[in-house]
């Protein structure tokens, strides 16, 4: 019998990284290191998360979806991905600005990669005053315009920034050019892959003098140069209440507010569920036991598990893959 369960995080050492996860969630990270990711539940290839509680601690994601298929992912997940666990959630910590950047469709990525590609959504934990987003451009904007901005260096005068504060949720599709500023701790949902065209980097040079690479020529292919997009997604559930923030063929997403006793019922539901503990700490209850989540805490519930009651005081995102 499957039993909700949690993973090791894996810590990504990021240029504009910083220290925030240690002090906002108690994680252990590696120190004199700049953690910019904390990778809480990844089926990336080279990077595939661990059990770290139960029977089944020390398996990676993709040997429990080979040993237990549907019952882990549920039967239309397993027959679409495969043994490749399709979300990939982690925590950012911009101490700095990250890059501009984009992301490609499905199609492309394809194309040009053999992979997914990578539709994504940020929602704000922390931040410091006047953090912002750039999320899409500030107006109608066409292919030689843009391209022209990044020879001439000025493409941050084309970006719409967008003022956050902590619980906005926000949703980005592949090709959508945005960065993360300095500045903010964030929770992202996004599809399994880890393919991104930075277009600029703010003139920034690593501990060597060296900048990063750019990839212009894959970018603007992958830009979408189509009408400005509602890129909020965000909501506010009473207590004890659910409220759904997102819902696109990759996943769907909801913010729980428990207040005492909650019931989440998912036997219709042909998919695993992710819960993601923003603030406080719940017992989830099932029919075969107890388990614990508290704030920081990324947990997969097994498809088969068909009703969770969380007892509790806590914020939770819950996480899964709609069905057709």
């Amino acid at each position: 019998m499957l039993y909700p369960l949690k993973f090791k995080p894996l810590y990504k050492e990021r240029i504009w990284g910083g220290r925030r996860m240690a002090e906002a969630f108690g994680k252990k990270l590696p120190e004199g290191k700049k953690i910019g990711e904390s990778w809480e539940l990844s089926g990336v290839e080279g990077n595939l998360s661990v059990v770290s509680n139960g029977k089944l601690a020390g398996n990676n994601i993709e040997e429990l979806i080979e040993v237990y298929m549907g019952d882990l992912v549920g039967d239309s997940v397993y027959e679409k991905f495969g043994l490749e666990f399709p979300l990939l959630i982690k925590f950012i910590d911009a101490a700095d600005v990250l890059s501009i950047q984009v992301h490609p469709d499905d199609k492309l990525a394809a194309e040009r990669h053999n992979a997914y590609g990578k539709t994504e959504m940020w929602y704000v934990l922390d931040n410091d005053p006047g953090a912002e987003l750039c999320l899409g451009f500030n107006r109608k904007v066409s292919r030689e315009e843009y391209l022209d901005s990044v020879k001439n260096g000025n493409l941050p005068e084309l970006l719409d920034r967008v003022k956050v504060k902590p619980d906005d949720a926000y949703f980005i599709p592949a090709g959508t050019i945005h960065a993360i500023g300095k500045g903010l701790l964030v929770a992202e949902i996004q599809q399994t892959s880890d393919i991104t065209y930075r277009v600029f980097d703010w003139n920034r040079v690593d501990d060597n003098g060296n900048p990063r690479e750019l990839h212009t020529e894959l970018a603007v292919d992958a830009i979408n140069f189509g009408d400005h997009e509602e890129y909020n997604v965000t909501v506010s559930p009473k207590k004890g209440e659910a409220a759904q923030m997102q819902s696109c063929p990759y996943f769907a997403s909801s913010v729980l507010s428990v207040n005492g006793e909650m019931v989440r019922p998912y036997v219709e539901l042909d998919s695993f569920v992710i819960y993601i503990c923003l603030e406080g700490k719940a017992d989830l209850v099932w029919e075969k036991g107890r388990e614990t989540i508290k704030k920081g805490e990324t947990m997969l519930i097994p498809a088969e598990i068909d009703e969770i009651t969380l007892e509790g005081d806590a914020k939770i995102i819950e996480v899964y893959i709609p069905g057709k």
